[in-house]
């Protein structure tokens, strides 16, 4: 997927070349856990997939241990409600946001985020940028990790089609 975001960023540019290039779904999880923290210039990133009524944690690149294997609640966690809701969240203060819940937060040094919702026409996963500090989260950061997402959801749905245009085994 090359638009004019990724055109504009050598490292979305190597992104849309490797989500185009990938063969399974998990090289499209490892993808966004190695680059999106570099896309982000974030502190953390981790990877989030939609089970039933779910989020589950299964991948990251942080400075410290985020959630990987951990599972929340769908309707009750950030990133459950990016995906509910087909919509990024941007947080500013991860301490003043009634979607962030508090326990899981309280022992990490997380103090803003960005949650983008990944699939179409309903998001199967999200993409998590975290950082330490407070930051005012520009429009361009967001569109960004955006973009990363959207790369994600154009090599899940190609991956999709190949699954399904394979013929039934005996």
């Amino acid at each position: 997927m090359f638009d004019e975001r990724s055109q504009a960023d050598p490292h979305l540019m190597r992104t849309a070349e490797l989500m185009a290039e990938t063969g399974s779904f998990e090289d499209v999880l490892s993808i966004l856990a190695r680059t999106g923290r570099r896309i982000a210039g974030s502190d953390g990133i981790a990877v989030v997939l939609r089970e039933d009524d779910a989020c589950a944690y299964v991948a990251e690149d942080a400075i410290e241990p985020l959630w990987t294997g951990c599972r929340f609640p769908l309707d009750a966690c950030i990133s459950g409600w990016a995906m509910l809701n087909g919509k990024t969240a941007v947080v500013p203060d991860v301490g003043s946001d009634p979607r962030v819940p508090v326990a899981p937060y309280a022992r990490k040094a997380i103090r803003s985020l960005v949650m983008v919702p990944i699939g179409r026409p309903e998001p199967v996963a999200a993409l998590g940028a975290y950082w330490c500090a407070m930051v005012w989260l520009d429009t361009a950061t967001v569109s960004r990790l955006e973009t990363l997402a959207l790369q994600a959801t154009a090599a899940i749905t190609r991956l999709r089609g190949l699954r399904s245009a394979e013929p039934a085994s005996p």
